[in-house]
């Protein structure tokens, strides 16, 4: 029991470098093709801030997804616990090989909410629905596809907006303006990349809380610090170390960007993101910036967004809770005959 609670926290840290390269480096990526900075120091910049916002960001997404399944045998809930990891990193691999942005947060959701029901069934998922209809209150599943709807809304919708008031606002302006554009820019990616690193951590945290709890190795699930400390070194490690591809998506392929998109993108994506942290909803970062930069770009002029890539990336948001979801049931059903359930 030991050994597999071991080695499901050893997979955490695993898919933690994987979110670094998939979610973290998204926030990089704007600022980069705007040039506000070279790639070794938005890059380095964005690594940082991640690391303080894991460490400093709190434990309420932790609490919010470590209680998204309820299974009784806490020998199965580490197997299951095993299985979503496996699946959601297999995602975020496959989606990295392609370069296509993708919420390591949804394959982490979609692995568990696959993998409890094939363990223990449709019950074992906290789905929210009656906190919904008869306390009126948000909860579970409910809660989280809520933050994702209306982070992505607010990303866009946001973004378009501001971008058309800073075009209105800047329109008999120099271009000394964006000398002042490019340190403000560099001001919100960097409360984007605390937002982020605050937000991104606590998914694993949680898992890794859950497992120990569930294994017996602690009486709570308080998120220990040293797991933690583990996490924000491997989300920075993972933005330094393997985010080129999807930065090249999001900073190059979608919309040719300037300073002032990358600033509009960033305040509405940093703000959402935060907002989501503070309610203990874990969201995806690359889904928010994606939308904020497709909104920028449809202020600018809807006939520079390459609309193709656009479609490539929500459909990966949309599919890639029930692809993950059938990955974690596949994961723990073959891995079930050494449950001993």
């Amino acid at each position: 029991m030991i050994g597999i609670a071991a080695v499901t926290v050893l997979l955490a840290f695993a898919f933690t470098f994987t979110n670094g390269f998939q979610d973290a480096s998204s926030v990089a990526a704007t600022l980069i093709a705007s040039r506000s900075a070279t790639p070794k120091q938005g890059i380095i910049m964005v690594a940082s801030m991640a690391f303080l916002g894991a460490v400093m960001g709190g434990s309420a997404v932790a609490f919010t997804l470590s209680g998204l399944i309820t299974i009784d045998s806490g020998v199965q809930t580490v197997f299951v616990l095993l299985a979503a990891i496996t699946g959601a990193t297999a995602w975020n691999l496959l989606t990295w090989r392609y370069g296509l942005p993708s919420s390591s947060t949804h394959a982490l959701i979609g692995g568990l909410i696959g993998a409890a029901i094939a363990a223990a069934g449709i019950d074992s998922v906290f789905w929210g629905v009656t906190e919904l209809t008869e306390m009126h209150e948000m909860a579970g599943v409910v809660k989280i596809l809520f933050f994702f709807v209306a982070s992505v809304g607010i990303g866009f919708a946001g973004s378009y907006l501001m971008h058309r008031t800073t075009s209105l606002l800047l329109r008999n302006a120099d271009r000394s303006a964006n000398r002042t554009i490019v340190r403000l820019n560099w001001a919100a990616a960097s409360i984007m990349a605390f937002s982020n690193g605050a937000n991104d951590s606590q998914k694993q945290l949680g898992i890794i809380a859950l497992v120990l709890f569930a294994a017996g190795q602690s009486a709570t699930l308080d998120v220990p610090l040293w797991a933690r400390l583990g996490c924000a070194v491997l989300l920075a490690a993972g933005t330094l170390g393997g985010g080129w591809r999807i930065m090249k998506t999001l900073g190059r392929r979608i919309f040719e960007i300037e300073p002032i998109h990358s600033f509009d993108s960033q305040v509405f994506s940093g703000a959402s993101i935060a907002l989501s942290t503070l309610a203990g909803a874990p969201v995806s970062s690359t889904h928010v910036i994606t939308t904020s930069v497709i909104g920028v770009g449809a202020a600018e002029n809807p006939k520079k967004v390459h609309w193709p890539v656009g479609r490539e990336i929500i459909a990966a948001m949309v599919v890639t809770i029930p692809v993950t979801m059938a990955i974690g049931a596949a994961v723990y059903l073959g891995i079930s005959p050494f449950t001993g359930m």
